[in-house]
C-alpha cells in the first residue's frame, strides 16, 4: 500500500508540473470550458486508479492549496476510506528525490539546510 500511495503521489507531481507548463494566455482557451480551465480556476482535480480485486484508490488534487488527498473505495462494500492526506508545496520545490519515507516537514528542513551553505 505504501508503493501505491508514493506512486499516486509521483504521479501527482507530474500531473501538476505538466498543467503548470501549459500555455494559457489565449483569450479564446479561457473561455472554452476544458479541465485546464477548471483546474485554473481552482476547482480539485480526481484521478482514478484499480488496486487489483480490492477496489479502487481515488487521488483528489486541490492545485490552488497544493494539497493531495488518497482514498480506497472498497470494491463489496462500497465504503470509501481516506489512507493520506499531504501538503505537497514542499515536495514540489525539490529538484531531485531518490528515497522514500520523508514527512513534508523534513524535507522543508533539507531544502532549508541546503539553501543557508548555498548563501
Amino acid at each position: 500500500m505504501k508503493g501505491l500511495v508514493l506512486g499516486a503521489l509521483a504521479g501527482a507531481g507530474l500531473v501538476i508540473a505538466a498543467i503548470g507548463a501549459m500555455d494559457h494566455g489565449s483569450k479564446v482557451f479561457a473561455q472554452q470550458s476544458t479541465p485546464q480551465n477548471r483546474i485554473a480556476a481552482g476547482e480539485l482535480i480526481a484521478l482514478p486508479g484499480a488496486i487489483g480485486q480490492t477496489g479502487q484508490l481515488l487521488t483528489v488534487i486541490d492545485p490552488k492549496q497544493r494539497v493531495m488527498s488518497v482514498y480506497h473505495i472498497d470494491s463489496a462494500t462500497g465504503k470509501i476510506g481516506l489512507r493520506s492526506v499531504r501538503n505537497i508545496h514542499w515536495d514540489l520545490q525539490m529538484t531531485y528525490f531518490d528515497n522514500e519515507g520523508l514527512q513534508p516537514q523534513e524535507i522543508r528542513a533539507l531544502l532549508e539546510q541546503s539553501n543557508t551553505r548555498n548563501q
